[in-house]
C-alpha cells in the first residue's frame, strides 16, 4: 500500500488554451479532499508552450515531458510512475472537477477488491450527462464500448457497478494500477485503453464503480480532433476495439467474433467507408503483438487464481442491477 493520498495524473498535448480553466478547480477539490496531493502534468511533446506555462503559472505541479509524441498510454504510464500516493486520479486536460469532487470517493477503497470509481462527466457548459456509470452489452459475439445507465433516482448510499471507468476521470487504486502493468501501449495513440484496463482489473475480480455525485464537465476530445484527421481516428478507433476482442475473448466467442467480422468489413467497404479496412489491416499486422498481451495477462492471472470471463464479468454486473431501476443512454 503506498502512501495515503492522492496523485493527479493529467496527460496533455497542446492544452495550454484550456488548462488555467482546469487547473484552479483542481486544486480547489484537492485542497477540500483534506488528504495529501500531488499533481503531475505528463506532457506529450507539446509544441504550444504548455510546459512553459505550468513551469510559471503552477510551479507546484510536477511536470514531465515525452521528447517525442507518444500518445495517450505511454505518457499516463510515465506519471503513474511517478505518482508518490496511492489513489491515483486520472484525468484528462479538458476535464474541470467540483469543488467536492472527491467527497464520496475514498469509501469506495474501504473494499478491498476495488479497482477504481469513476465520476459522472456533464457538459463543459450545460449539465447534460456525457458519461455515466458503463453499461455492459454484446452485439452478436463483439463487446459493445458504448452505452451508460445510472439510477433513476441516485443516492449517495449506492455502489453501482461500471463496466469500465472512462480515462476522463478514473480514480484507482495504484497498487492495482501497477499490479496490471499500467495501461497497454499497444493503444496508442488513443481510445480503448480505458476499457481494457478496467476489464483486466474486472476479469481478476476487482470492480469499478460509478458515484453519481462526483461531478466534473469535459469538452469532447479538443486534443485529439485538433490533431488528427477523423478518418485516421476512426481507424485507430476500430482496430483497438480488435485488439481489446482479440485480447479478452476466448473459446467459440472468440472464434465467432472473427466469424462476424467478415460481414461487418464489408457492410463498410460497401457504404464507402474504407477506414474500416485499414483498421483491419492495422490490426492483423499487429495481431502477434495482441496475442503477447494476452498471454501475458493469463500468467499474471494465473499467479491470482482468478480470471474471469468477459461473460461473466457482464453478468456479474447485470445481476446486480436486477432489482434497480436505472436510466440508459
Amino acid at each position: 500500500m503506498g502512501n495515503h493520498g492522492i496523485s493527479v495524473i493529467i496527460p496533455n498535448y497542446n492544452g495550454r488554451h484550456i488548462l488555467p480553466q482546469v487547473l484552479p478547480s483542481l486544486l480547489e477539490a484537492l485542497a477540500n479532499s483534506g488528504l495529501p496531493n500531488e499533481v503531475i502534468v505528463s506532457d506529450d511533446c507539446s509544441d504550444d508552450q504548455s510546459v512553459e506555462y505550468l513551469n510559471q503559472s503552477f510551479p507546484s505541479i510536477i511536470t514531465i515531458e515525452n521528447k517525442m509524441n507518444r500518445g495517450f498510454s505511454p505518457t499516463i504510464n510515465r506519471g503513474i510512475q511517478e505518482a508518490r500516493y496511492e489513489y491515483v486520479l486520472l484525468l484528462n486536460s479538458d476535464v474541470k472537477l467540483s469543488p467536492d469532487y472527491f467527497a464520496g470517493l475514498m469509501r469506495y477503497f474501504e473494499r478491498e477488491d476495488t479497482f477504481g470509481v469513476m465520476g459522472r462527466i456533464i457538459g463543459w457548459n450545460d449539465d447534460a450527462i456525457q458519461d455515466a456509470a458503463k453499461y455492459p452489452r454484446f452485439a452478436g459475439a463483439k463487446i459493445k464500448t458504448t452505452g451508460n445507465y445510472y439510477a433513476s433516482t441516485p443516492k449517495k448510499t449506492d455502489w453501482l457497478y461500471s463496466m469500465y471507468l472512462s480515462g476522463a476521470n478514473a480514480f484507482v487504486s495504484r497498487t492495482k494500477l501497477l499490479a496490471l502493468g499500467g495501461f497497454d501501449e499497444i493503444f496508442a495513440p488513443f481510445y480503448v485503453e480505458d476499457f481494457e484496463i478496467s476489464l483486466r482489473a474486472w476479469r481478476l475480480g476487482w470492480k469499478c464503480y460509478y458515484e453519481h455525485f462526483a461531478v466534473c464537465r469535459h469538452q469532447t476530445s479538443l486534443t485529439i480532433k485538433s490533431k488528427s484527421s477523423k478518418t485516421y481516428i476512426n481507424s485507430i478507433y476500430y482496430r483497438n476495439k480488435m485488439f481489446l476482442h482479440a485480447m479478452h475473448l476466448s473459446g467459440i466467442q472468440l472464434f465467432l467474433w472473427y466469424i462476424q467480422l467478415i460481414p461487418e468489413t464489408i457492410i463498410r467497404l460497401l457504404t464507402l467507408r474504407f477506414y474500416y479496412l485499414r483498421s483491419v489491416k492495422y490490426f492483423f499486422k499487429n495481431r502477434k503483438r495482441a496475442a503477447q498481451s494476452r498471454q501475458k495477462f493469463a500468467t499474471m492471472a494465473q499467479s491470482t487464481g482468478t480470471m474471469l470471463s468477459v461473460q461473466q464479468v457482464v453478468s456479474l454486473i447485470k445481476r446486480s442491477l436486477k432489482d434497480i431501476d436505472i436510466k440508459r443512454f
